[in-house]
């Protein structure tokens, strides 16, 4: 697995409450209110019926230039069975910067302008890139960080597009902030190749 990192700021900011924390699978999406690059509002209920692929990336990382092209032709494959792919820019660049680095790889899918809260409400997003998989009825159906294989994304998509829109949702387990939490220690996974945000 190949990521691009953990996030360089992640110590000096302060994080609200983590909403997606522990096993997520079945848990409701939170909700956002988040900017395109023309400046347009963009909710995510505004897409229930559909499948999102919700994926948090920035234009310094490597691995993310390497997936983008995939969601482009997933896009364009699933775009008709009802796939939305939402990229949230977690740079701290310009939307126009932004702007042309997605034209330059020929983006066909909305992208988003991330804050720190989006971060924490999908549980601090450390690692870019990550991506969350959103069933047509709100809840997340898997949570992939870093670059996998092109197959594992497309396989997460197609099991995405066939969930039940009436299927229940579990609650949503809220961490506090950040401070209060003591993490467990985690192996590395070799080789680590993540690059922080």
């Amino acid at each position: 697995m190949l990521a691009s990192g953990k996030y360089l700021d992640r110590t000096t900011r302060t994080h609200g409450p983590m909403k997606l924390v522990g096993d997520i699978k079945g848990v409701e999406a939170p909700d956002f209110s988040l900017l395109t690059l023309d400046g347009q509002k963009v909710k995510l209920s505004d897409y229930r019926g559909k499948a999102v692929l919700l994926n948090f990336w920035a234009t310094w990382c490597p691995p993310c230039k390497v997936e983008m092209p995939w969601f482009v032709d997933l896009q364009k494959q699933y775009g008709k069975d009802g796939l939305i792919i939402l990229g949230v820019a977690m740079d701290d660049s310009e939307p126009a910067t932004i702007a042309k680095f997605a034209q330059d790889l020929g983006v066909n899918y909305t992208v988003l302008i991330g804050t720190d809260k989006v971060s924490d409400d999908y549980g601090d997003v450390q690692y870019l890139p990550t991506t969350f998989f959103i069933g047509r009825n709100g809840a997340v159906v898997d949570k992939l960080t870093g670059l996998l294989d092109r197959k594992d994304i497309e396989d997460d998509v197609k099991k995405t597009l066939s969930t039940d829109s009436g299927a229940p949702l579990r609650p949503a387990p809220v961490q506090q902030n950040q401070a209060q939490v003591q993490p467990k220690p985690v192996p590395p996974d070799p080789p680590d190749t993540r690059v922080p945000r």
